[in-house]
């Protein structure tokens, strides 16, 4: 195969991210996109290089008959969406959130895999490539046993009468927020570098009266590695640093023998005990979304196409991300620390 024909399903915020990634991957190639107004689908259209244009997306599917669908919309359209490809026998790309709830998303994944066709989340966090030289890191024992990692995020677009508009005004009205927006991103990486997690305790509030889900989020996360975890995050209070949406936080990580440092613009340091803290060098795209993680996410997707290995968030990996995700609600709910409950 040539390349891989891609059909896209969306134009939003997020959409120009996608479409511009897969125009720099030589192995694919979008033939059409799916909006239901084409006004708002041609910046993207024009700047993509994409030429056909659909409000239907079923009608798109049926005419394109692509190898691969990228769907990048709201998720309560999802399991209707994956359906239809999966029923057609394309191969799927979803963007998170998978789905309203756990239950849904599980029926997701069943429906795919009884269909035989690829299937994984975008969920591009893990990507950022601070990441993947962490776990490089980490694997390579530079600061010994790792046993802690305290990351805190201050986003400030969510304070005021006007929070997440224009951008993403939908956030307002999610019930679940925080978590279930943003803090699954955080509860997928932390198992990319330790592994899988043992048991939560949260604590989740709402500041914003605008809004309806929560904004502000300590969690504590013990790996069964032993490794312990803090993210201390709200989009309500301004960080001190210029470009919020790069790193999304800063964090530190700790071990046996010394410790990691990630800042806000991507740098990584490294302390060994008993000296002074050194810069690590590496190489990272500071053009696009947050280190280029996107187009390393779709690069991951179409590498495993060709080689037929697993996708690291396919849908079975991921329900175990959002099992942890339905513990630290549960936490918060109740005011104790949960245990997963892997299926």
């Amino acid at each position: 195969m040539d390349k891989y024909k891609i059909a896209g399903i969306g134009s939003g915020y997020f959409a120009g991210f996608q479409y511009r990634a897969w125009n720099r991957i030589p192995e694919a190639e979008v033939s059409a996109l799916c909006n239901r107004h084409r006004g708002k689908a041609a910046p993207i259209m024009e700047e993509c290089n994409i030429s056909k244009h659909y409000t239907d997306y079923r009608e798109m599917l049926d005419a394109e008959k692509p190898d691969i669908v990228d769907i990048i919309t709201p998720p309560e359209l999802h399991l209707e969406m994956c359906r239809e490809a999966a029923d057609r026998g394309i191969h799927i790309v979803c963007q998170k959130p998978l789905a309203p709830s756990f239950e849904e998303s599980k029926e997701i994944v069943n429906y795919v895999e009884k269909k035989g066709v690829r299937f994984m989340i975008h969920e591009n966090w893990r990507f950022q490539p601070w990441y993947r030289e962490i776990k490089k890191m980490l694997d390579s024992e530079i600061i010994g046993r790792p046993h802690s990692l305290n990351f805190r995020s201050r986003m400030g677009d969510g304070w005021g009468e006007d929070a997440y508009i224009p951008r993403q005004p939908y956030f307002r009205e999610y019930p679940r927020f925080l978590i279930y927006e943003n803090g699954i991103h955080f509860i997928d990486t932390f198992r990319y570098l330790f592994g899988e997690v043992e048991r939560v305790f949260a604590d989740l509030r709402r500041i914003n009266p605008v809004i309806k889900g929560e904004d502000v989020a300590l969690v504590w996360f013990k790996m069964q590695n032993g490794v312990r975890v803090i993210w201390d995050a709200n989009r309500y209070n301004e960080p001190n640093y210029i470009h919020p949406r790069f790193t999304f936080g800063e964090c530190l990580i700790e071990g046996s023998a010394g410790s990691i440092r990630l800042y806000s613009d991507g740098s990584l340091t490294q302390k060994k005990l008993g000296m002074d803290e050194v810069k690590h060098e590496y190489n990272f795209n500071s053009d696009e979304f947050a280190g280029d993680c996107v187009y390393k996410t779709q690069r991951h997707f179409i590498d495993c196409m060709i080689s037929d290995d697993e996708f690291e968030t396919n849908g079975s990996e991921y329900l175990k991300s959002l099992a942890v995700q339905e513990a630290v609600y549960r936490s918060a709910n109740d005011g104790i620390p949960k245990y997963i409950e892997y299926e």
